[in-house]
């Protein structure tokens, strides 16, 4: 997966969010998805930083690996 696909997959899931928060009438319903949208986020971008960071010490992006959510989540306290 390159750069440019993992941004268009950030892109389609804040699209997501964004529709599930607009969506007044079913107030509580989303939050499990919403829930599950920030997890995928978090590792997007995170797999985005580690491609990134990769690229420029000169190593292959594509040996860049999709973190579990307890590991992208733990970074955030």
């Amino acid at each position: 997966m390159g750069d440019t696909t993992i941004l268009q997959h950030i892109t389609d899931l804040v699209e997501e969010e964004h529709r599930l928060r607009a969506d007044v009438a079913t107030p509580g319903q989303n939050d499990a998805r919403l829930k599950h949208i920030a997890q995928q986020l978090d590792q997007c971008w995170d797999l985005l930083r580690q491609r990134r960071a990769r690229r420029e010490f000169g190593d292959k992006p594509g040996d860049a690996r999709l973190r579990n959510v307890k590991t992208v989540e733990g970074y955030e306290g």
